[in-house]
Protein backbone atom coordinates (compact mmCIF):
# COMPACT_ATOMS: atom_id res chain seq x y z
CA UNK A 1 0.00 0.00 0.00
CA UNK A 2 1.88 3.41 -0.69
CA UNK A 3 -0.05 5.69 2.17
CA UNK A 4 1.09 8.18 3.65
CA UNK A 5 -0.54 10.12 6.50
CA UNK A 6 0.24 14.08 6.40
CA UNK A 7 -0.26 15.93 9.68
CA UNK A 8 -0.60 19.31 9.98
CA UNK A 9 -0.26 21.92 12.95
CA UNK A 10 -0.68 25.51 11.75
CA UNK A 11 0.80 28.55 14.69
CA UNK A 12 -0.61 31.98 14.10
CA UNK A 13 3.05 33.85 15.83
CA UNK A 14 3.15 37.59 14.16
CA UNK A 15 0.74 40.23 12.36
CA UNK A 16 2.66 39.89 9.80
CA UNK A 17 5.65 38.42 8.17
CA UNK A 18 7.87 39.73 5.44
CA UNK A 19 8.44 36.60 3.32
CA UNK A 20 11.68 37.96 1.26
CA UNK A 21 13.18 38.85 4.40
CA UNK A 22 12.48 35.06 5.71
CA UNK A 23 13.93 34.04 2.75
CA UNK A 24 16.92 35.63 2.73
CA UNK A 25 17.61 34.26 6.12
CA UNK A 26 16.26 30.53 5.71
CA UNK A 27 18.17 30.05 2.28
CA UNK A 28 21.43 30.25 3.37
CA UNK A 29 20.69 26.71 5.68
CA UNK A 30 17.68 25.18 4.40
CA UNK A 31 16.49 24.36 0.88
CA UNK A 32 13.36 26.73 0.62
CA UNK A 33 11.29 27.14 -2.10
CA UNK A 34 7.49 29.76 -3.17
CA UNK A 35 4.66 27.10 -3.05
CA UNK A 36 3.38 26.85 -6.71
CA UNK A 37 0.46 23.94 -7.50
CA UNK A 38 2.17 21.75 -10.19
CA UNK A 39 -0.90 20.38 -12.10
CA UNK A 40 -2.32 23.80 -12.97
CA UNK A 41 -1.42 26.86 -14.36
CA UNK A 42 -0.13 30.13 -12.65
CA UNK A 43 -3.37 31.72 -13.99
CA UNK A 44 -5.84 29.10 -12.81
CA UNK A 45 -4.75 29.88 -8.84
CA UNK A 46 -3.59 33.45 -7.38
CA UNK A 47 -1.60 33.98 -4.76
CA UNK A 48 -1.32 37.54 -3.78
CA UNK A 49 1.80 36.46 -1.97
CA UNK A 50 2.74 32.48 -2.25
CA UNK A 51 3.94 31.55 1.14
CA UNK A 52 7.35 30.16 1.62
CA UNK A 53 7.89 26.18 2.06
CA UNK A 54 11.10 25.19 4.26
CA UNK A 55 12.72 21.78 4.45
CA UNK A 56 13.33 21.14 7.94
CA UNK A 57 14.34 17.44 8.26
CA UNK A 58 14.31 13.73 7.10
CA UNK A 59 14.30 10.98 10.00
CA UNK A 60 12.46 8.88 12.24
CA UNK A 61 11.01 10.28 14.91
CA UNK A 62 7.85 11.14 17.44
CA UNK A 63 6.84 8.50 20.14
CA UNK A 64 8.37 5.02 19.91
CA UNK A 65 4.76 3.56 18.67
CA UNK A 66 4.64 5.91 16.23
CA UNK A 67 8.08 5.74 15.02
CA UNK A 68 7.57 5.86 11.52
CA UNK A 69 10.08 7.74 8.49
CA UNK A 70 9.49 11.19 8.85
CA UNK A 71 9.68 13.79 6.49
CA UNK A 72 9.35 17.45 8.42
CA UNK A 73 8.65 21.28 6.47
CA UNK A 74 7.30 24.46 7.38
CA UNK A 75 5.49 26.73 5.57
CA UNK A 76 5.39 30.40 6.17
CA UNK A 77 2.76 32.80 5.59
CA UNK A 78 2.63 36.65 5.40
CA UNK A 79 -0.24 36.78 7.38
CA UNK A 80 1.65 35.46 10.53
CA UNK A 81 1.33 31.74 10.14
CA UNK A 82 3.62 29.33 10.43
CA UNK A 83 2.22 25.41 9.28
CA UNK A 84 4.37 22.72 10.38
CA UNK A 85 3.99 19.68 8.37
CA UNK A 86 5.11 16.08 9.26
CA UNK A 87 4.83 13.70 6.14
CA UNK A 88 4.02 9.85 7.78
CA UNK A 89 5.10 7.50 5.29
CA UNK A 90 4.00 4.11 6.11
CA UNK A 91 5.68 0.77 4.86
CA UNK A 92 4.09 -1.56 2.24
CA UNK A 93 2.78 -4.19 4.37
CA UNK A 94 1.24 -1.43 6.77
CA UNK A 95 -2.92 -3.02 5.63
CA UNK A 96 -5.57 -0.97 6.15
CA UNK A 97 -6.49 -2.33 9.82
CA UNK A 98 -3.01 -0.63 10.56
CA UNK A 99 -3.97 2.07 9.50
CA UNK A 100 -7.10 2.81 11.00
CA UNK A 101 -5.26 1.44 14.61
CA UNK A 102 -2.43 4.91 14.00
CA UNK A 103 -5.69 6.89 12.96
CA UNK A 104 -7.16 6.39 16.39
CA UNK A 105 -3.73 6.97 17.55
CA UNK A 106 -2.86 10.27 15.78
CA UNK A 107 -6.54 11.60 16.86
CA UNK A 108 -4.35 11.43 20.73
CA UNK A 109 -3.81 15.70 21.15
CA UNK A 110 -0.37 14.37 23.02
CA UNK A 111 0.99 12.24 20.48
CA UNK A 112 2.86 14.53 18.41
CA UNK A 113 2.90 18.15 20.27
CA UNK A 114 6.58 18.24 21.48
CA UNK A 115 7.56 16.97 17.72
CA UNK A 116 5.76 20.17 16.28
CA UNK A 117 6.59 22.81 19.07
CA UNK A 118 9.95 21.89 18.95
CA UNK A 119 9.94 22.83 14.79
CA UNK A 120 8.09 25.57 15.15
CA UNK A 121 10.32 27.11 17.53
CA UNK A 122 13.43 26.68 15.14
CA UNK A 123 11.80 28.42 12.52
CA UNK A 124 10.22 31.24 14.63
CA UNK A 125 13.97 31.43 15.98
CA UNK A 126 15.14 31.78 12.61
CA UNK A 127 12.70 34.01 11.07
CA UNK A 128 12.18 36.37 14.29
CA UNK A 129 13.80 39.28 12.61
CA UNK A 130 11.20 38.89 9.83
CA UNK A 131 8.31 39.11 12.14
CA UNK A 132 6.06 42.21 12.75
CA UNK A 133 4.05 42.45 15.68
CA UNK A 134 5.15 39.26 16.88
CA UNK A 135 2.64 37.54 19.10
CA UNK A 136 1.42 34.26 19.98
CA UNK A 137 -1.33 33.52 21.94
CA UNK A 138 -2.56 29.62 21.56
CA UNK A 139 -4.07 30.03 18.38
CA UNK A 140 -3.81 26.85 16.74
CA UNK A 141 -5.24 24.79 13.93
CA UNK A 142 -4.61 21.18 13.49
CA UNK A 143 -5.96 18.61 10.81
CA UNK A 144 -4.70 15.60 8.95
CA UNK A 145 -4.68 14.37 5.34
CA UNK A 146 -4.72 10.25 4.65
CA UNK A 147 -2.71 10.48 1.46
CA UNK A 148 -3.17 7.56 -0.96
CA UNK A 149 -1.56 6.76 -4.51
CA UNK A 150 -3.32 3.32 -4.30
CA UNK A 151 -6.78 2.68 -2.83
CA UNK A 152 -9.19 -0.38 -2.52
CA UNK A 153 -12.68 -0.06 -2.57
CA UNK A 154 -12.87 -2.59 0.09
CA UNK A 155 -11.55 0.00 2.33
CA UNK A 156 -14.25 2.57 4.75
CA UNK A 157 -12.87 5.90 4.24
CA UNK A 158 -15.45 6.61 7.75
CA UNK A 159 -13.32 5.66 10.24
CA UNK A 160 -10.38 7.69 8.97
CA UNK A 161 -12.11 10.73 8.73
CA UNK A 162 -13.53 10.70 11.87
CA UNK A 163 -11.22 8.43 14.23
CA UNK A 164 -14.04 6.27 15.49
CA UNK A 165 -13.74 3.15 16.69
CA UNK A 166 -17.61 2.38 16.55
CA UNK A 167 -20.13 1.54 13.83
CA UNK A 168 -21.82 5.09 12.94
CA UNK A 169 -25.13 6.21 12.07
CA UNK A 170 -26.18 6.01 7.94
CA UNK A 171 -26.87 9.40 8.91
CA UNK A 172 -23.67 10.16 10.21
CA UNK A 173 -21.71 7.99 7.50
CA UNK A 174 -23.83 10.19 4.59
CA UNK A 175 -23.12 13.49 6.48
CA UNK A 176 -19.28 12.46 6.39
CA UNK A 177 -18.81 11.56 2.99
CA UNK A 178 -20.81 14.18 1.03
CA UNK A 179 -18.17 16.38 0.39
CA UNK A 180 -16.41 14.13 -1.94
CA UNK A 181 -14.82 15.39 -5.44
CA UNK A 182 -13.59 13.09 -8.40
CA UNK A 183 -11.76 14.82 -11.34
CA UNK A 184 -10.85 11.55 -13.20
CA UNK A 185 -11.17 8.17 -13.15
CA UNK A 186 -8.53 7.13 -10.46
CA UNK A 187 -8.33 9.97 -7.59
CA UNK A 188 -10.75 11.65 -5.23
CA UNK A 189 -11.11 13.94 -1.86
CA UNK A 190 -13.04 12.96 0.63
CA UNK A 191 -13.51 16.59 3.16
CA UNK A 192 -13.99 16.65 6.77
CA UNK A 193 -13.93 19.48 9.28
CA UNK A 194 -10.38 18.24 10.51
CA UNK A 195 -9.64 14.95 8.17
CA UNK A 196 -9.11 14.33 4.82
CA UNK A 197 -8.99 11.95 2.43
CA UNK A 198 -6.54 12.29 -0.79
CA UNK A 199 -6.23 9.60 -3.49
CA UNK A 200 -4.10 10.82 -6.05
CA UNK A 201 -1.73 8.50 -8.19
CA UNK A 202 0.32 11.11 -9.70
CA UNK A 203 1.43 11.97 -5.98
CA UNK A 204 0.26 15.78 -6.70
CA UNK A 205 0.17 17.59 -3.48
CA UNK A 206 -1.71 20.58 -5.02
CA UNK A 207 -5.34 19.72 -3.48
CA UNK A 208 -3.38 19.14 0.37
CA UNK A 209 -1.84 22.30 -0.52
CA UNK A 210 -5.47 24.05 -0.84
CA UNK A 211 -6.94 22.70 1.90
CA UNK A 212 -3.61 23.66 4.19
CA UNK A 213 -4.28 27.49 2.45
CA UNK A 214 -8.19 27.20 3.58
CA UNK A 215 -7.05 26.40 7.19
CA UNK A 216 -4.40 28.96 7.36
CA UNK A 217 -7.51 31.80 6.38
CA UNK A 218 -9.43 30.52 8.82
CA UNK A 219 -6.99 30.55 11.32
CA UNK A 220 -6.51 33.99 11.08
CA UNK A 221 -10.61 34.35 10.80
CA UNK A 222 -10.48 32.89 14.30
CA UNK A 223 -7.74 35.44 16.04
CA UNK A 224 -8.92 38.64 14.44
CA UNK A 225 -12.73 37.80 15.54
CA UNK A 226 -10.77 37.22 19.10
CA UNK A 227 -8.79 40.54 18.87
CA UNK A 228 -12.66 41.99 18.12
CA UNK A 229 -14.11 40.65 21.33
CA UNK A 230 -11.10 41.99 23.36
CA UNK A 231 -10.67 45.36 21.55
CA UNK A 232 -14.77 45.94 22.37
CA UNK A 233 -14.18 44.75 25.73
CA UNK A 234 -11.64 47.34 26.21
CA UNK A 235 -14.52 49.93 24.14
CA UNK A 236 -17.10 49.44 26.76
CA UNK A 237 -14.43 49.92 29.87
CA UNK A 238 -13.56 53.41 27.97
CA UNK A 239 -16.99 54.62 27.27
CA UNK A 240 -17.62 53.84 31.29
CA UNK A 241 -14.17 56.23 32.32
CA UNK A 242 -14.82 58.56 29.87
CA UNK A 243 -19.20 58.93 31.37
CA UNK A 244 -17.57 59.55 34.61
CA UNK A 245 -15.80 63.01 33.24
CA UNK A 246 -17.34 66.61 32.97
CA UNK A 247 -17.42 68.64 30.13
CA UNK A 248 -14.50 69.43 27.70
CA UNK A 249 -12.48 66.50 29.89
CA UNK A 250 -15.16 64.07 28.58
CA UNK A 251 -15.06 65.81 25.32
CA UNK A 252 -11.33 64.91 24.91
CA UNK A 253 -11.91 61.33 26.18
CA UNK A 254 -14.22 60.54 23.47
CA UNK A 255 -12.00 61.99 20.70
CA UNK A 256 -8.92 59.83 21.85
CA UNK A 257 -11.92 56.61 21.85
CA UNK A 258 -12.62 57.86 18.07
CA UNK A 259 -9.51 57.50 17.11
CA UNK A 260 -8.95 53.95 18.07
CA UNK A 261 -11.86 53.31 17.09
CA UNK A 262 -11.12 54.75 13.38
CA UNK A 263 -7.69 53.26 13.56
CA UNK A 264 -8.99 49.93 14.81
CA UNK A 265 -11.52 49.65 11.88
CA UNK A 266 -9.37 50.42 9.26
CA UNK A 267 -6.66 47.72 10.23
CA UNK A 268 -9.61 45.03 10.46
CA UNK A 269 -10.68 45.54 7.64
CA UNK A 270 -7.44 45.95 5.45
CA UNK A 271 -6.59 42.50 7.41
CA UNK A 272 -9.49 40.94 6.29
CA UNK A 273 -9.61 41.53 2.89
CA UNK A 274 -5.98 40.63 2.59
CA UNK A 275 -6.94 37.35 4.29
CA UNK A 276 -10.07 36.31 1.68
CA UNK A 277 -8.07 38.19 -0.97
CA UNK A 278 -4.75 35.63 0.03
CA UNK A 279 -5.99 33.29 -2.88
CA UNK A 280 -8.07 33.48 -5.94
CA UNK A 281 -9.18 29.75 -8.13
CA UNK A 282 -10.04 31.44 -11.27
CA UNK A 283 -9.89 28.84 -14.32
CA UNK A 284 -9.67 25.52 -12.32
CA UNK A 285 -13.19 24.49 -11.81
CA UNK A 286 -12.05 21.11 -9.84
CA UNK A 287 -9.67 23.32 -7.84
CA UNK A 288 -12.47 25.51 -7.42
CA UNK A 289 -15.18 22.87 -6.18
CA UNK A 290 -12.53 21.34 -3.65
CA UNK A 291 -11.34 24.92 -2.23
CA UNK A 292 -14.80 26.09 -2.27
CA UNK A 293 -16.06 23.04 -0.04
CA UNK A 294 -13.92 23.26 2.20
CA UNK A 295 -14.41 26.96 2.90
CA UNK A 296 -18.01 25.52 3.65
CA UNK A 297 -16.78 22.66 5.87
CA UNK A 298 -14.51 24.81 7.91
CA UNK A 299 -17.38 27.83 8.31
CA UNK A 300 -15.00 30.28 6.74
CA UNK A 301 -18.03 32.30 6.12
CA UNK A 302 -19.60 32.26 9.75
CA UNK A 303 -16.16 33.73 11.13
CA UNK A 304 -16.21 36.46 8.22
CA UNK A 305 -19.48 37.55 9.46
CA UNK A 306 -18.86 37.44 13.11
CA UNK A 307 -15.65 39.99 12.44
CA UNK A 308 -18.11 42.07 10.27
CA UNK A 309 -21.22 42.32 12.62
CA UNK A 310 -18.38 43.39 15.56
CA UNK A 311 -17.15 45.96 12.78
CA UNK A 312 -20.30 47.28 12.77
CA UNK A 313 -21.06 47.65 16.26
CA UNK A 314 -17.83 49.39 16.61
CA UNK A 315 -18.96 51.88 13.55
CA UNK A 316 -22.25 52.77 14.94
CA UNK A 317 -20.06 53.51 18.72
CA UNK A 318 -17.85 55.35 16.66
CA UNK A 319 -21.17 57.70 14.89
CA UNK A 320 -22.40 57.76 18.38
CA UNK A 321 -19.59 58.95 19.59
CA UNK A 322 -19.48 61.96 16.57
CA UNK A 323 -22.74 62.75 17.15
CA UNK A 324 -22.18 63.72 20.77
CA UNK A 325 -19.50 65.51 20.38
CA UNK A 326 -21.14 67.44 17.54
CA UNK A 327 -24.27 68.01 20.37
CA UNK A 328 -21.70 69.12 22.68
CA UNK A 329 -19.80 71.69 20.41
CA UNK A 330 -23.37 72.86 19.67
CA UNK A 331 -24.64 73.31 23.04
CA UNK A 332 -21.23 75.23 23.98
CA UNK A 333 -21.78 77.59 20.96
CA UNK A 334 -25.41 77.99 21.61
CA UNK A 335 -23.88 78.77 25.13
CA UNK A 336 -21.56 81.36 23.88
CA UNK A 337 -23.92 82.78 21.55
CA UNK A 338 -26.34 83.99 24.75
CA UNK A 339 -23.63 84.71 26.65
CA UNK A 340 -22.67 87.47 24.33
CA UNK A 341 -26.06 88.86 23.62
CA UNK A 342 -26.18 89.08 27.47
CA UNK A 343 -22.94 90.99 27.00
CA UNK A 344 -24.60 93.44 24.44
CA UNK A 345 -27.54 94.05 26.40
CA UNK A 346 -25.23 94.85 30.08
CA UNK A 347 -23.37 97.21 27.46
CA UNK A 348 -26.20 98.76 25.68
CA UNK A 349 -27.95 99.03 29.37
CA UNK A 350 -24.58 100.84 30.69
CA UNK A 351 -24.64 103.82 27.92
CA UNK A 352 -27.88 104.50 28.89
Amino acid sequence: MQAAVWIYRLYDIAQEIDLERAEAILAGAKPVSRLRLSRVGPKSISFKNPPLTVELDHRNGGPPDLDFPLTVTARIYDLGVVTVLLRVTLPEDHDYEALKLLAFRLAEPEALEKVFWSHLQTVWEAVRPALDGESYQGFVEDFTIFYFREWDDTWDPVPLLLSEREEVSAEQRHETLKHRFSYGAEDFTILNWDTAIVYDRSGSSDIPDLLEFANAQLLELRYYDNLLDQELERMYDAFEEAEAGTGFRRLNRYRRIMKDLLQLVADITAITGRIQNALRVTEDVFYARVYTAQIKVLRIKEWTDSITQKVEVVERSYSMLSDEIITFRFMVLEAAIVVLIAVEIVIWLATL
